[in-house]
């Protein structure tokens, strides 16, 4: 299955200034894995201990994973998943 990965910003001088990639996977984790494997810098962006780090979200058809099935959750060929960095300040 064929999803299609926004890359925000920040996060694009790890993904060759890609704003999108797609790559392959039956879940939320196997998409996350494969985009990894493609750049392996992004995942320490993404991940903390085999988790989503907290202040990154990630949405699945505008969707947040945390209330679905988490990285378990299914995808399916033609789906879109968007990562945002949380944004903090004053």
């Amino acid at each position: 299955m064929t999803v299609r990965i926004q890359i925000p910003t920040p996060m694009r001088q790890h993904t060759e200034g890609k704003a999108t990639v797609e790559v392959a996977g039956a879940t939320v984790q196997a998409v996350l894995t494969e985009l990894g494997q493609k750049y392996p810098a992004i995942v320490e962006r993404l991940f903390d201990k085999g988790q989503v780090r907290r202040f990154v979200n990630v949405y699945l058809n505008d969707e947040d994973i945390r209330y679905l099935d988490n990285l378990n959750t299914a995808v399916k060929d033609g789906d879109e998943l968007a990562i945002i960095p949380a944004v903090a300040g004053g």
